[in-house]
């Protein structure tokens, strides 16, 4: 493992401070129990609750030491033959100026042997004058082979204490160990755990519950939404070449070693309440992979860096949940040009393109947005999305086919309606404001103390003005923007 490699060198080279961070303390010692082979030195733990104790064998012989910082300190320091100690949980005694002080003095090598000290905990933040000592070590996560010894040995736990053979599909099997890629070993572990627990079984059935909890472990930070309820394009009137596009490069985008260049992303851009929201979580159920939707609102922090750093961590989770559908909504109010907010939409935006330009894990991007020219040129040019689709105010066949849709939600028989003439006499309306105007003809027909029929239905219609009225210049603006530039979604 590379990471081995890395430790082997760094203690064989005598570096005085490393500083991991890692949940996964266990996976720490067995990394430097590894490393034994390479260097014979001694190894040492340290935690508050035991003191030191060595790791390499039993028995040392040493006078017990108290587990304060200070006699530990004074231990180490004292010791003669080069060893490597493991301090778990330390950093929050740095903030002693006496325990400061003991620890500069050995990593500057004052009065002291040639130790390899590595400070190991959830986030180790260090002083600065120790800081600009220390040699920050990334820990590899588990990989393959790894994580399916993980289930492994999970399933055979299971079974010796259930006394009982475990169910398991190889198929799910295997792509459970694939999709728990990204995670420490004991969040794989827990996860593993779970499935098995829930019905002694793994199958296909497992995954969605697999997606969940690591969407849940990998987003501690809130930056991203996890839609459960993906759609289907027959939830979709219309959008029949959104739906063709995405069949056609399907097997490609799961394909783990794809002959063509995978699919990236598509942008919509359409009249609003025609149904954007649900193109992309069909998408997602096209593909039949998770889908995670992205806020810029919640990205944006008031503090200097924080909105990049955000817009990092949230991409880099999408990253380990990949295969997967990342859907930026009303991506136009997050990267509106402008110099009000000190350039922070700039950099923003070449932090985003440079991703999408440069990524490599499989997260297709889904882009939605209503006012095309507040999106800046850059976005727009080819190479960032692989196509541009306007989804436009429906068409007569696609109303009558979005009144049957939402007549038959609301278990109503759509031969009592006259959907062609219901079609005609919406002209101009998105699919949300016919949705509206079959909820608003129930509410009359229960006022009134009967059933919806067509002249309830026809009269909501007529009492509502449809945004394409109210809003026509820019309605009309955009669909005229739209023509020649952009793909037709239908």
């Amino acid at each position: 493992m590379s990471e081995l490699e890395d430790l082997s060198t760094l203690v064989r080279a005598a570096t005085p401070l490393l500083v991991i961070e890692t949940i996964d303390e266990q996976r720490v010692i067995e990394c430097f129990r590894h490393v034994l082979a390479q260097v014979l030195h001694p190894l040492w733990q340290w935690t508050l609750t035991n003191g030191l104790e060595r790791l390499d064998f039993s028995g040392s012989g040493d006078a017990e030491i108290a587990p304060d910082a200070t006699s530990t300190l004074s231990a180490i320091r004292e010791t003669q033959e080069h060893s490597i100690y493991l301090l778990f949980d330390f950093q929050p005694l740095l903030q002693y100026a006496g325990t400061l002080r003991q620890m500069r003095e050995i990593v500057q090598r004052q009065r002291s042997a040639a130790h390899t000290l590595v400070l190991v905990g959830a986030k180790v933040e260090l002083p600065q004058e120790l800081d600009a000592l220390a040699t920050r070590v990334p820990l590899a996560l588990p990989d393959i082979k790894e994580l399916a010894g993980i289930l492994r040995g999970e399933a055979t736990a299971w079974q010796r204490e259930n006394n009982r053979k475990l169910e398991v599909d190889n198929e799910a099997a295997r792509t459970i160990v694939r999709n728990l890629v990204g995670l420490s070993a004991p969040d794989a572990r827990r996860i593993v755990r779970k499935l098995i627990y829930n019905d002694g079984a793994l199958n296909a059935s497992d995954l969605p519950e697999l997606m969940k909890a690591k969407f849940e472990l990998l987003n501690r930070s809130g930056l991203l939404h996890y839609e459960y309820a993906t759609a289907s394009f027959a939830d979709v009137a219309g959008v029949s070449q959104v739906r063709d596009w995405v069949q056609r490069r399907r097997a490609v985008f799961l394909d783990p070693k794809p002959a063509l260049d995978p699919p990236k992303g598509v942008l919509l851009l359409g009249v609003q309440g025609c149904g954007k929201s649900l193109v992309s979580k069909a998408i997602a159920g096209g593909f039949g992979v998770p889908l995670v939707r992205m806020d810029f609102g919640s990205l944006y922090d008031k503090y200097q860096g924080e909105t990049e750093k955000n817009l990092r961590e949230a991409l880099a989770s999408c990253e380990v949940l990949a295969p997967c559908v990342l859907w930026i909504d009303e991506i136009e109010k997050g990267l509106a040009s402008g110099g009000e907010d000190g350039g922070v939409s700039r950099r923003v935006l070449g932090y985003l393109l440079t991703w999408m330009a440069e990524r490599k894990a499989k997260v297709f991007v889904v882009a939605t947005a209503n006012a095309v020219h507040e999106l800046p040129a850059e976005l727009l040019r080819k190479g960032r999305f692989d196509e541009i689709f306007f989804v436009d105010l429906p068409k007569p066949e696609v109303r009558a086919a979005i009144f049957a849709m939402h007549l038959k939600r609301r278990k109503l028989d759509t031969n009592e309606f006259d959907l062609d003439a219901l079609a005609r006499a919406s002209e101009g309306f998105s699919g949300a404001e016919i949705e509206q105007a079959v909820v608003s003809a129930l509410y009359d027909a229960s006022g009134n103390g009967g059933e919806l029929d067509q002249a309830t239905l026809l009269h909501s219609l007529q009492s509502t003005r449809p945004l394409s009225v109210l809003m026509h210049e820019q309605v009309e603006a955009l669909r005229a923007w739209a023509q020649g530039r952009c793909v037709p979604a239908d």
